[in-house]
């Protein structure tokens, strides 16, 4: 038996930070990154917000947020006890917010809504059941999932990701096309899932390269808007795999962009993933309707045409090579390999990965990314 269900309500499309206005005299706190504390996206936030609402701000969350950032939030809310608390801002900022308000509820602090705002098209974090923190004295990322962890409104306001620069809408752009290629393959998918993760595909490769070119365009911002929540919905229900898995050690150990290290995975992962039969029959469905092979043609060609068309997206995306986007050499990956295989074997990730994978699995996968 599955289950499919929607936590999150979700308001979208233009002018959709005016739900806030429902908010009348209440304590809130929102969790956002130092840089956008002091950025004009947060006075516009501010200025949704009506005036007789006492608002403050926890503005320490940093790319990865740590254990000690989330035990610093706990302590702040505790404090202010609010009535609200906006997550505001990247994936970072919102899996911080998500995992403080969590944790806080088990210890009996009870708030009344938690908002998600999203202001990159990526994580899919809003909307998800999932949050990342990260362990600097292993260099280890723990990704936590609890049906309890659901933000419970999310706001998609194209205006607010206009202004993010081409390098992170690529990243954050195909962070979107991992999480639907991973929950379509998955053993947990289902019609619901399967709809989703369809349409945030092609949505990703219709729109993605247009706004890494044309940031200001809302439309085109409002369409990688939506497919990042898509596939984040159907992430949240089917799960991921071992894309994820090896991309927390990657960014866990060499401090890249959660994106960027699932866009170097994506062609090696594949190609591991196609040796199973159910998981070549779905990518080359996707490939097939997304038009980059004819219908009637044979599944490994069309599994074959998809990741044509993903190093073709990567590369009009701008995205740099492995090495040099990791900025080590080959022998320096491979100091690193023993502790990022173990730890990618026990990422709660690879648990829905369409294919068993041992260590050396694992150390083929990476490896593939200096070949």
């Amino acid at each position: 038996m599955k289950t499919f269900f929607l936590q999150t309500r979700i308001y979208s499309g233009e002018g959709s930070l005016k739900v806030l206005q429902r908010f009348h005299q209440r304590k809130i706190w929102i969790v956002c990154d130092g840089f956008l504390a002091t950025s004009p996206l947060l006075d516009k936030l501010r200025q949704a917000l009506p005036a007789d609402n006492q608002i403050t701000l926890f503005s320490d969350i940093t790319p990865d947020p740590n254990i000690a950032t989330v035990v610093k939030g706990i302590e702040q809310m505790q404090a202010l006890r609010p009535d609200i608390v906006i997550g505001f801002g990247g994936g970072s900022a919102l899996d911080a917010a998500k995992a403080i308000v969590w944790f806080s509820r088990k210890q009996g602090l009870e708030i009344e809504t938690c908002i998600a705002i999203p202001t990159t098209s990526g994580t899919g974090s809003e909307v998800t059941s999932a949050c990342v923190i990260s362990d600097p004295e292993k260099s280890i990322k723990y990704p936590i999932f609890d049906d309890e962890i659901y933000p419970d409104i999310a706001i998609l306001d194209a205006a607010l990701v206009a202004s993010v620069p081409a390098v992170i809408t690529a990243n954050t752009g195909l962070d979107v096309l991992t999480h639907a290629l991973e929950a379509y393959v998955s053993p947990r998918a289902s019609d619901f899932t399967d709809a989703l993760a369809e349409k945030a595909v092609q949505l990703v490769f219709r729109h993605l390269a247009t706004a890494c070119r044309k940031g200001d365009c809302l439309i085109t911002r409002g369409k990688m808007h939506n497919a990042s929540t898509l596939a984040g919905i159907a992430f949240s229900q089917a799960g991921l795999g071992i894309n994820h898995a090896i991309a927390h050690q990657l960014g866990g150990q060499f401090h890249i962009a959660h994106g960027l290290a699932n866009a170097l995975l994506l062609v090696p992962v594949i190609r591991f993933n196609a040796a199973d039969a159910r998981a070549r029959k779905r990518y080359a469905r996707l490939a097939k309707l997304c038009h980059f092979s004819p219908a009637n043609g044979d599944d490994r060609s069309a599994v074959n045409q998809l990741v044509h068309q993903i190093e073709q997206l990567k590369r009009q995306c701008g995205l740099p090579q492995p090495l040099a986007a990791m900025k080590v050499n080959e022998r320096q990956l491979q100091q690193h390999l023993p502790d990022m295989i173990a730890a990618a074997l026990a990422d709660v990730t690879l648990r829905t990965n369409p294919r068993p994978a041992s260590d050396q699995d694992i150390r083929g996968i990476i490896e593939a990314l200096y070949e």
